[in-house]
C-alpha cells in the first residue's frame, strides 16, 4: 500500500472529481470493513483475522486522506500552509488521525479545512465503530471457534 502510495503521482489539483472518487473509496473501504467482519467471524482464527483486517484497512484509511491532501496542495491556491510532499500529507494526516496538531502544517482553504474535517469526523468513527465492529466480531468468531483459544490458559468450562 505504501509503495503505490509513494508512486502514485499526485501532482494534479484536488477537482469535484476528486471529491466523488474520494466518497467512491470510502464507501468501498465501508464495504471492505463490513467484509472483513465477516470473515471474521467465520475464520478458523478470529485474533489474527482481526490484525490483519485492522492492520489493512486502517493504514488504508489514512493512505486515502494523504492523497486527497497531496491533490489539495497542488491547488490554486494551495490548500495547505505551505507545499505538500507524499511524506508531508502523510505525515498531516496522521498527526489529525492522532489529534496531536503541532500546526506546523495548516489547511488555508475552505475545501482543505473541510475535508480536515471530514477526516476528524470520520477518524472518530473508525477509532469507535470499526473496532468495536472487529472485536465483536472476534468474539463472535472465538464463540464460534473455541479451538482459537490461548493453549496456555485453562480449559473454560462450557457446561455453566
Amino acid at each position: 500500500m505504501l509503495a503505490a502510495y509513494f508512486t502514485a503521482p499526485l501532482n494534479r489539483p484536488f477537482t469535484p472529481r476528486t471529491a466523488v472518487v474520494m466518497v467512491v473509496a470510502l464507501l468501498a473501504l465501508g464495504a471492505l470493513v463490513a467484509w472483513q467482519a465477516h470473515a471474521i467471524t467465520h475464520s478458523p482464527f478470529p485474533r489474527l483475522r482481526t490484525v490483519e483486517a485492522l492492520a489493512t484497512s486502517v493504514p488504508l484509511f489514512l493512505l486515502l486522506f494523504a492523497a486527497s491532501y497531496c491533490l489539495l496542495a497542488n491547488d490554486t491556491p494551495p490548500g495547505f500552509s505551505e507545499p505538500l510532499t507524499h511524506v508531508d500529507a502523510l505525515y498531516f494526516t496522521v498527526t489529525v488521525f492522532a489529534t496531536v496538531g503541532f500546526g506546523d502544517i495548516v489547511p488555508r482553504t475552505q475545501t482543505a479545512r473541510a475535508l480536515t474535517t471530514i477526516q476528524m469526523i470520520v477518524d472518530l468513527i473508525v477509532l469507535g465503530l470499526v473496532v468495536k465492529v472487529f472485536l465483536e466480531a472476534m468474539r463472535r468468531g472465538v464463540t464460534r471457534h473455541p479451538s482459537d483459544e490461548d493453549p496456555r490458559s485453562p480449559p473454560s468450562d462450557k457446561s455453566q
